[in-house]
């Protein structure tokens, strides 16, 4: 299976079936125990040394263990065996044990034998499913033969796989958007089709192959089918939405709300959580985990990509992405990991511009998966004709393109941003040029606010030395000089650090306050160069590099009074803008 399933999968909120799931480890289970305990029931002399019952409830754990080691004893199928061993041990001791005490004491044996499962997503998912279907009573009640018709008992099993499918929906949508911020729309639907099917027909088919592997080109045939049926629900437009993250308050409270409507108590109870719900797309942007800017200032994400560069730049109602960092493998990129992750949590459904620098792949290796996840209105960029994100189509055009060159100016929501690298005569060179040469340099400026300067971040993409210079001589034979066109407030740093770059004079005409670095933790290309560290260190610019800060974020309001060479620090006293995601959210292993 390839991404493209595994998005196929995610959309339509099915991807707990074609894993390992709990669901398939007790049927595998339930079948193995059925087996024995038909087997049992055949001798006197073993039904009198020890109960079929106990005997079906053993060999079901027990079985149900032995699939979970072939199938590789993951965290998930150790949770699935430790909740059926503690279930049926409760069963074996004849105590007619509520559903409460049985959930609680699964969870508390779970948690005992690994605290670390508290911090994943599936332990929450897994226990609310189980604790709401064992609290809304939807077992089927075994019937006796001729006590209903077939009709009857098919309509009854419908009716129940419908209802449990409904309270699942009900109670784990709001914990996925919790912790994905993603809503599966066509869930309900997918699921409806997809659980019968993979669990009475294929799993068994699967297991069964291994007897007779005829059984496997069927079960391979009705996993094509229904891959067919939920790629085409997937692809519908609104299949599934994203919803911004907030804060845990906030998020806690959605969870609770979404948790009163599947409690065994009277309709009228349930819905006290329903107005909670409702007012969840209306809540304003103030409220979210990073806000956006106000009017004429901008934000900034530096997102950590390992060894590569990704900035988020937001306005008041406009978005910029610049670089889309490395491209990791076949099957995986920083676009698909870390940009789209981001733009999804921040609430940024659309990029008015992404900007590749230049084609080197730490730059341009997630930009396709940002493309295909998130609508781009316009691409800027150095990249020649035939590079393969030239040739995107969207809607059955191709993505629309715009060459990076020197001079080009806009402004969003009072914010200026203007490209100040290369220059259209550099692309006729391009075979005498590095790639780095042509990388793009964009500049973006807010409107001062009383009593402060006007804040700015530059954007230097891989420049080397001969661009660093290029670019600092064009701002001083223009009318304004360096000082207007090149100085900022935030650099990031050019070149990942490297020694061919952030030369004194280019750092003399931007004159940063804080340097950010985004480079791999450990790289091999020893980024960011110890001679250039020093070299911010010794002009008393504060920095800070990704491994360590993860995503740096800063809001264009916070800018400081003045520059610290107009308040003559000591080199040793940096002023520092900006925070580190990762001081923000400090785990105690920090």
């Amino acid at each position: 299976m390839d991404r493209e399933d595994w998005d196929v999968f995610r959309k339509t909120s099915i991807a707990h079936l074609i894993s390992i799931s709990g669901l398939h480890i007790a049927m595998v289970g339930w079948m193995g125990s059925m087996l024995l305990a038909r087997l049992w029931r055949r001798s006197p002399w073993l039904m009198h040394r020890w109960p079929a019952p106990v005997v079906q409830l053993v060999s079901g754990v027990l079985v149900a263990a032995a699939y979970s080691l072939l199938a590789g004893w993951g965290v998930p199928a150790q949770r699935t065996v430790c909740m059926m061993a503690v279930w049926a041990l409760l069963r074996i001791g004849g105590r007619p044990w509520p559903w409460p005490p049985v959930w609680l004491a699964a969870a508390v044996v779970v948690t005992v034998m690994d605290p670390w499962a508290l911090c994943q997503a599936g332990f929450w998912l897994s226990f609310v499913a189980v604790g709401v279907l064992m609290s809304s009573g939807t077992v089927l009640e075994p019937t006796m033969p001729g006590e209903a018709s077939w009709r009857a008992r098919a309509s009854s099993m419908v009716q129940s796989l419908v209802h449990t499918q409904w309270l699942t929906t009900l109670s784990l949508t709001p914990l996925a958007a919790v912790f994905f911020q993603q809503v599966s729309v066509v869930g309900f639907a997918a699921n409806l089709l997809a659980i019968p099917v993979f669990t009475v027909l294929i799993t068994p088919l699967a297991l069964g192959g291994v007897a007779w592997p005829a059984l496997w080109s069927v079960a391979a045939w009705l996993v094509s089918m229904t891959v067919k049926v939920l790629a085409w629900m997937a692809h519908w437009s609104w299949a599934a939405t994203h919803v911004p993250m907030l804060p845990m308050g906030l998020s806690a409270l959605v969870v609770l709300a979404a948790g009163a409507l599947v409690l065994p108590v009277p309709w009228r109870w349930r819905l006290a959580g329903l107005p909670a719900l409702l007012l969840l797309p209306f809540l304003p942007g103030q409220w979210s985990l990073v806000p956006p800017p106000l009017p004429g200032q901008f934000s900034v994400v530096a997102a950590d990509v390992g060894q590569g560069t990704s900035v988020l730049v937001r306005t008041a109602r406009h978005a910029l992405v610049f670089d889309a960092g490395p491209k990791v493998g076949d099957q995986s990129d920083a676009g698909q990991r870390v940009v789209v992750p981001l733009l999804v949590a921040l609430g940024v459904t659309q990029l008015d511009e992404l900007i590749i620098s230049h084609r080197d792949a730490d730059h341009v290796g997630g930009a396709a998966s940002v493309v295909r996840e998130v609508p781009v209105m316009l691409l800027r960029s150095s990249l020649e004709d035939e590079h393969p994100l030239r040739q995107t189509m969207v809607d059955g055009q191709l993505l629309r393109h715009r060459r990076c060159e020197a001079g080009q100016h806009w402004q969003w929501d009072g914010v200026d941003f203007t490209v100040l690298h290369p220059r259209a005569e550099d692309y006729e060179r391009r075979v005498d040029l590095s790639t780095n040469a042509l990388s793009c340099v964009v500049r973006v400026q807010a409107k001062a606010l009383p009593g402060r300067e006007a804040a700015s971040v530059l954007l230097a993409g891989d420049i080397e030395t001969q661009e660093e210079a290029d670019v600092v001589a064009r701002a001083r034979a223009s009318g304004e000089g360096p000082a207007a066109s090149l100085r900022s407030t935030v650099l990031v740093v050019p070149h990942h650090g490297s020694s061919t770059s952030s030369t004194e004079v280019f750092l003399e005409a931007v004159r940063p306050t804080q340097a950010v670095i985004q480079v791999g933790r450990r790289n091999g290309y020893g980024h960011p160069s110890p001679e250039i560290v020093a070299r911010y260190d010794e002009r008393g610019v504060s920095r800070v590099a990704t491994p360590a800060c993860g995503a740096f974020l800063w809001n264009s309001g916070d800018a400081p009074l003045a520059q610290p060479q107009a308040l003559k620090l000591d080199p040793a006293q940096h002023l520092h803008v900006g925070e580190c995601w990762r001081q923000r959210t400090r785990h105690y292993w920090d």
